[in-house]
């Protein structure tokens, strides 16, 4: 089933969601290297940058992936889209409170990382959610056409390889 929020067929929220994975993860990274003792206030603010950036691109990933969430009618995969959504919400909320915390907590503080630490987590069970809805149920995944596929594709079976040699 294609997605109602794509371009050229190519769905818009697996392309948006990489960018507030891969801010928050590193905002943990900024807050272990900080724990660590390098130059803690120095990574702190770049754990605050990029948890502030992952949260923008996290709510502009929101958008088509509400859209997609939409256009799901068999019942399952929408009750599967509604627990990925709502994961997702909570890690939006979870770095939301942490990025608030941290602007009257002591560089370092263990709270805020443990926030992180929980966020991350958070990711790792939305991202298997959305991975189930993608790759068991097909959602946002056009099925070629007969004529458009390769040919082992059409009952020709694998191609054998030659031996050199």
């Amino acid at each position: 089933m294609s997605t109602p929020a794509s371009i050229a067929k190519h769905p818009i929220h697996p392309m948006l969601v990489a960018v507030p994975i891969g801010l928050w993860v590193f905002s943990l990274v900024a807050d272990l290297i900080g724990a660590a003792g390098w130059r803690a206030e120095s990574w702190n603010d770049v754990a605050c940058y990029t948890m502030a950036g992952g949260v923008v691109g996290a709510l502009l990933a929101a958008i088509p992936g509400f859209i997609d969430f939409l256009s799901i009618s068999v019942p399952n995969d929408r009750r599967i889209g509604v627990y990925h959504m709502a994961v997702n919400l909570t890690a939006v909320a979870v770095f939301s409170l942490n990025l608030y915390l941290r602007l009257s907590s002591a560089p370092g503080a263990v709270f805020p990382i443990a926030l992180s630490v929980f966020g991350v987590a958070l990711l790792a069970v939305a991202g298997w959610l959305g991975g189930e809805l993608v790759y068991v149920h097909g959602m946002g995944v056009e099925q070629p056409s007969v004529a458009r596929s390769r040919p082992e594709q059409r009952g020709a079976g694998p191609r054998k390889l030659r031996r050199i040699g």
